[in-house]
């Protein structure tokens, strides 16, 4: 992900009555704080600050747009505020709650839950580290309960767009949700996608048809094959241009037979196919898959059922 080049708000600054306490994180597209709400709960602000449209320096509080770029801009402005307005109709418990949406400072925010715990992909570090390998059960079971959230953004007509284990965090009682679903989310439309402003894919997490314009619910599950790979091998998968050039991927995974059930890494690589159309074709394709393996896994990971979710209601 690109760096993000803007400084951050200071803390003990009061944003339309949200009073930001410290960063706790930043990505090309946003910087997001830990804040208190009016009633002094814990909220994550999440701020729209596209790093290669906007420029603020130490304590200043409204970015600066270049004006050739401030089409753009308030292009990105817009997407943001829609997907927002998507999230805050989706009550999921895989789906990072999304509770209010404003402008201020010349810019927009998103108030989400804040939730307590670490990320998947601090996780794959800390084992990594100790040359462990994380079980088949936990990832069966984790990201069963991923490719619910996923559906229920889908049926919302939202596209996630940027999965990978540093955008899942777990609850402290193992429970996953989705992360940072403002900036990679793409809303769809009947007649196709709308256009978003200044895309920024993770490599190695990315499908190809990003680069190309054409995403579907198959791109999320290429995400979903990715992070599961880098659950398995503790790093991302080469990235798509790469791989497109010499793909290393099967040989990788071929490497784990033995170690992680036959059922499991072909779901990894009907996810990570470069062709769309070889992959899942929806999450509901995905999840009878996912749960033929969570069936031959174990109970810890069958306990978890597939989460049916309905489609948004029509606007009206």
């Amino acid at each position: 992900m690109a760096a993000q080049n803007n400084a951050p708000l200071p803390a003990g600054l009061d944003v339309a009555g949200y009073h930001i306490v410290k960063t706790i994180g930043c990505g090309g597209f946003s910087i997001v704080y830990l804040a208190h709400d009016a009633h002094g709960n814990a909220v994550a602000l999440k701020e729209y600050l596209p790093s290669q449209l906007t420029l603020r320096s130490q304590g200043g509080l409204a970015p600066q747009v270049d004006p050739a770029h401030l089409a753009l801009f308030q292009l990105g402005l817009r997407c943001f505020f829609n997907e927002a307005r998507a999230l805050v109709q989706i009550h999921h418990p895989n789906v990072v709650r999304a509770l209010d949406f404003f402008r201020a400072n010349q810019t927009a925010y998103l108030v989400m839950a804040f939730e307590a715990g670490h990320t998947l992909q601090h996780v794959i570090t800390v084992k990594c580290a100790h040359g462990a390998r994380l079980s088949e059960a936990f990832i069966v079971a984790t990201f069963v309960q991923i490719s619910n959230g996923v559906r229920a953004m889908h049926a919302h007509k939202l596209l996630h767009l940027d999965l990978k284990p540093a955008n899942i965090h777990l609850r402290h009682d193992g429970t996953p949700i989705l992360l940072d679903i403002g900036g990679g989310a793409l809303a769809r439309t009947g007649s196709g996608l709308d256009a978003r402003p200044v895309p920024i894919w993770s490599p190695g997490f990315a499908p190809p048809e990003l680069h190309q314009g054409c995403p579907g619910p198959w791109s999320d599950a290429y995400g979903i094959g990715a992070s599961i790979y880098a659950c398995l091998l503790g790093t991302a998968p080469p990235a798509a241009s790469a791989r497109a050039l010499d793909d290393r991927t099967d040989a990788q995974l071929n490497r784990l037979a033995g170690v992680y059930s036959d059922a499991l890494l072909q779901l990894v690589r009907w996810c990570l196919m470069l062709d769309p159309l070889a992959r899942p074709q929806s999450l509901f394709a995905l999840q009878l898959r996912l749960r033929d393996v969570s069936s031959a896994t174990g109970p810890h990971a069958s306990n978890v059922m597939m989460v049916d979710y309905p489609p948004a209601p029509s606007a009206a």
